[in-house]
């Protein structure tokens, strides 16, 4: 059997993989062991924000690995303190937990908030519609994709979904009985959908009248990709819980949860724990990646190459009115929704050595490193626009 056949073999049939046996990869390129190079603009889906081999990263990760890989959390480590302190110098929060993965920095914050609201009488945790926190029972309580829910109920008890950008749904909804409402304001898997500022000031409206927990789903847009750090901040709010992963461990397994003062207290000895959260040589790739990110302009690099993308898709949506039909986003976090299904356009860049993402159905999702070009983004519009013309 080849890989491929193993692969099929092994595996629950879980993931539609791509038919693509990569060696290597380096800055925003994969190399396949056919030899063919391809420009990845979704980089692991957010993860590789640095690309692939960073120097820096990889330094660091080989200096920690001397040192220890594991050690239990009973121990102070300084790789965790060193990111704790970067992440709550850049957030203006009080406390932090780290976790191994997104969904379960999800699965943490609903803990938190449960706690906190448990005096109150406060138990009910909205999210919004096409959205999506993770695929543990928690997390996909609150994801609102019936193509991930089928099949896994019951679900969480006291959970509900609210229209995306719906205020007055919003409105109807939240009570003195609310205890969180949790948002992806850049929504990544819904398809690069952007919360509009009515609806995030009529959220900050009523967490003032009910005293309810935001809690920011900042998984995706996190981490500088957007432009600034984290996605809530092109909103001017700020919300009680941030949930974080992805590009954060640089390419090694790595989330968490940030809380703020109204929650800092409500976690105590054993309330909640982790066996492999905040691994040191995760965190120690974490502080390369960080100051990479922050002090290595490549978060104000992220805001300018959206700025260019932007034009560039106006361009294309100007030439070809029948097929594009919108550009959504923020940073290195874009969304290109067609008037028609993406996948044929997603597979046709492939064949030209180009990766991009398409989720829901039409929308073509961009998730490049950081580190991007825009001669990069040229190869693209001018692929799109050939693919494309073929297509009129």
């Amino acid at each position: 059997m080849d890989l491929f056949e193993k692969e099929s073999s092994y595996f629950f049939h879980t993931y539609k993989r791509l038919h693509l046996d990569i060696e290597r990869g380096e800055g925003c390129y994969l190399y396949a062991r056919d030899g063919k190079r391809y420009l990845d603009l979704f980089g692991g889906l957010a993860v590789n924000a640095l690309g692939y081999s960073n120097p820096r990263v990889i330094a660091a990760i080989e200096k920690q690995i001397r040192r220890y890989m594991h050690l239990s959390n009973y121990y102070v480590q300084d790789p965790q303190v060193g990111l704790a302190e970067r992440l709550i110098s850049v957030s203006g929060f009080q406390r932090l937990f780290f976790s191994n993965s997104g969904t379960e920095a999800v699965e943490g914050a609903i803990k938190l908030a449960r706690k906190w609201g448990t005096p109150q009488g406060k138990t009910w945790i909205y999210s919004l519609s096409n959205s999506f926190h993770g695929r543990t029972m928690g997390a996909l309580s609150l994801t609102d994709r019936p193509h991930y829910r089928e099949g896994y109920a019951p679900f969480l008890p006291d959970t509900g979904h609210i229209g995306f950008n719906d205020v007055a749904a919003l409105r109807a909804t939240v009570n003195a009985q609310t205890l969180a409402v949790i948002l992806e304001f850049i929504q990544g898997e819904g398809g690069i959908n952007v919360v509009s500022q009515e609806f995030a000031d009529a959220l900050v409206d009523l967490r003032k009248k009910f005293g309810f927990l935001i809690i920011a789903d900042e998984i995706q847009a996190g981490i500088g990709r957007t432009g600034k750090f984290f996605g809530f901040e092109h909103y001017g709010l700020r919300p009680d819980i941030i949930v974080f992963a992805k590009a954060i461990g640089g390419g090694l397994p790595l989330g968490g949860l940030l809380g703020n003062e109204r929650v800092a207290e409500t976690f105590g000895p054993g309330a909640h724990g982790t066996t492999f959260g905040g691994n040191p040589v995760a965190c120690a790739a974490g502080i390369a990646t960080f100051d990479e990110i922050v002090s290595g302009g490549l978060m104000k690099n992220a805001g300018a190459i959206g700025a260019y993308m932007k034009d560039q898709v106006a361009a294309l949506q100007k030439d070809f009115p029948a097929i594009v039909k919108e550009f959504r986003g923020y940073g290195c976090m874009m969304g290109i929704d067609l008037h028609r299904p993406g996948q044929p356009i997603v597979d046709e860049l492939q064949n030209r050595g180009i990766l991009v993402n398409c989720t829901s159905n039409t929308v073509i999702r961009l998730l490049p490193p950081l580190t991007i070009t825009t001669e990069h983004c040229d190869l693209l519009i001018r692929e799109l626009r050939n693919i494309f013309g073929g297509l009129q």
